[in-house]
């Protein structure tokens, strides 16, 4: 089976759902099929949409010579109408029954994010009609089928592929989550995620803000590269709330980095107004983390709330603070949540599970 992949940069980008892809692609090769990445670059939403009109990028996907076509559904503007001129033309030279299909990843929906109306109606409009485009959804969670199915309707073969277990195999006993949970000190709060308002990066600092300055702090790892004015305004924040002796802005990690972050502190928090899956939570959980996430989209089906982390609505600063000052105070209750969070990540389905049911999902989408 000859595969393309079209995606947005780079197939190394640090995300969750580049990871996703990366590993599926990854699965693939490993089961001797060919995989073409198609790279599209980065721009702006009204220049995406210009791709629709660009006659060098149909020429270039009309012209692969593959059996199944994979699409990022971040690069729904690009191809919310390219996709129905390249079946046209697809129909033009091959006999339609040897069509390749279009199968669109779906991590989340822009739509499902928090923006301002004029905008919401642009992206609903915009995504529907790619999401009609498609033959078919490879989904990472419940709630990102839900959202697809109430925009576009649910007529379309799919399949809920579960995420990976996250980049990391992380080996640490219960002892040592129960010592760390006991050590003397602030509770030791973790952020990871791209500095981009979605991420509610300024809903954590508020929450933190206003509790005595020896119970909590907080170590943040993500770059600005995304949103650089979000950035700028999360520097702001800190300094208006004197907070800049409790936050540590670290950027990108390693990965070596990265694992050593998780196992050194107590709780992760990434309050999100909307994650379509929200594979940190589990990255986190490995290492004896209890995370906190909200209710807006898929982080519900990895934590459990007030077993192994809480969820709070999103934007819930005084909820938010309360069971950060919980957890400070209640030290048994950490160790407690912590373990629940190893033996929760322990117990999820391994990536050869997820990318064999892939697998067999794409096998079945070719024409017969």
């Amino acid at each position: 089976m000859r595969i393309g992949l079209v995606l947005y940069g780079s197939l190394d980008t640090v995300s969750g759902g580049y990871l996703y892809d990366r590993m599926l692609v990854d699965y693939l090769q490993r089961q001797g099929e060919q995989v073409e990445i198609i790279s599209l670059p980065w721009r702006n939403y009204p220049r995406h949409l210009a791709d629709n009109l660009s006659p060098s990028l149909l020429k270039r996907l009309s012209q692969l010579d593959i059996d199944i076509l994979l699409q990022d559904e971040l690069n729904h503007p690009s191809l919310f109408w390219m996709n129905h001129r390249l079946k046209e033309r697809y129909t033009s030279f091959r006999q339609p029954a040897v069509r390749p299909p279009l199968i669109s990843i779906v991590h989340h929906l822009r739509s499902s994010e928090v923006h301002p109306a004029w905008q919401l109606r642009l992206y609903r409009r915009v995504e529907r009609r790619y999401l009609r485009s498609v033959d078919g959804f490879i989904f990472n969670s419940q709630a990102t089928r839900r959202s697809v199915e109430a925009l576009a309707g649910s007529a379309l073969p799919n399949i809920v592929a579960l995420p990976p277990a996250g980049q990391f195999q992380p080996e640490i006993r219960p002892d040592e989550i129960t010592a760390r949970a006991n050590q003397d000190g602030p509770l030791r709060l973790l952020f990871v995620g791209n500095l981009i308002p979605r991420k509610g990066l300024h809903t954590l600092l508020a929450a933190i803000q206003g509790t005595p300055e020896d119970s909590l702090t907080l170590t943040v790892v993500g770059g600005t590269l995304l949103h650089s004015g979000y950035g700028h305004t999360i520097q702001q924040q800190i300094t208006d709330s004197s907070l800049q002796d409790r936050i540590r802005l670290l950027g990108f990690q390693s990965q070596g980095e990265l694992a050593a972050l998780l196992r050194a502190h107590h709780v992760l928090v990434v309050p999100s107004s909307y994650e379509g899956f929200g594979i940190v939570y589990l990255e986190a959980m490995g290492f004896g983390l209890p995370a906190i996430g909200t209710t807006g989209g898929g982080a519900g089906e990895i934590i459990t709330h007030g077993l192994d982390g809480y969820l709070v609505a999103p934007d819930d600063i005084h909820t938010l603070r309360s069971y950060l000052v919980e957890l400070h105070t209640d030290r048994g209750r950490l160790a407690q949540m912590g373990l629940a969070a190893r033996r929760c990540y322990l117990a999820y389905p391994a990536w050869e599970t997820t990318g064999k049911a892939i697998y067999s999902f794409l096998l079945n989408c070719l024409p017969q």
